[in-house]
């Protein structure tokens, strides 16, 4: 057996070994629970299958592509020692990844078509559209001026807590003033945000970014971003909702 296909099988391996305990606990409520045999077993099988195909093609992908063009990036933008242009390409950086994260275009969409059959809007295509618009661009936007902070403070060498412990005051503070049907779009805006796209490069910047500074450890200061990347959505998104 030759190393490329070694190397398939720890993947597919390393990949059944991740979902093994969702599925244990599914296969137990279903079974034990329940008391119920799974409907399609068939058709569950042939999905677990590409689940774990999936997802050890995606992580391959991640370690091949993402992380190392990322932590590039990172570095190039260090190295050319200006800081305007590194706090730029920060926030295109999470503008651009959250723009396109495709958990946000799903759930911005859903709440404006929820908005739209209680009465919060009008019910028509095009004023629906703008509100998901809208909703896009203020997350995207918050997850660009996250990575701008983020990046700051790994540059200034601040410690993080502080910063997360503020934002959530704030978030607890706003959430009072905040129309009630905004709340859990906006809670829930922080945890989309952060998905497929945005994750793996964000991630980069920050461990790059740590590693290429000296004084730095990537381990305790490169980490962190995601943090803020989850935090700002939530406190633009109450705003806009008490702005819209």
């Amino acid at each position: 057996m030759n190393k490329s296909v070694q190397g398939f099988l720890k993947l597919i391996t390393d990949a059944l070994r991740d979902l093994a305990p969702i599925i244990i606990v599914i296969a137990f409520f279903q079974i034990v629970v329940l008391q119920q045999p799974f409907p399609n077993i068939g058709g569950i099988l042939v999905g677990l299958a590409c689940v774990v195909l999936g997802l050890a093609l995606f992580v391959q992908g991640l370690e091949m592509g993402l992380f190392p063009i990322g932590e590039a990036m990172a570095t190039a933008m260090t190295r050319k020692g200006s800081l305007f242009g590194l706090l730029s390409f920060a926030f295109l950086l999470g503008f651009g990844t959250t723009v396109a994260e495709p958990a946000l275009i799903a759930v911005a969409a859903e709440a404006a078509d929820i908005a739209g059959q209680s009465g919060a809007l009008a019910n028509t295509v095009e004023v629906k559209a703008n509100y998901a618009f809208g909703l896009r661009m203020t997350v995207a936007l918050s997850v660009g001026a996250a990575l701008v902070l983020g990046v700051y403070r790994i540059l200034a060498g601040w410690p993080i807590q502080y910063f997360i412990i503020g934002g959530y005051i704030l978030v607890v503070v706003i959430t009072f003033f905040a129309p009630p049907e905004i709340i859990g779009i906006a809670y829930d805006s922080g945890g989309v945000t952060t998905s497929t796209i945005t994750v793996p490069l964000v991630t980069a910047l920050g461990v790059g970014l740590a590693a290429t500074i000296k004084g730095r450890n990537p381990l305790l200061d490169g980490f962190g971003l995601i943090a803020f990347a989850s935090l700002t959505p939530i406190i633009f998104v109450l705003i806009f909702g008490m702005v819209a």
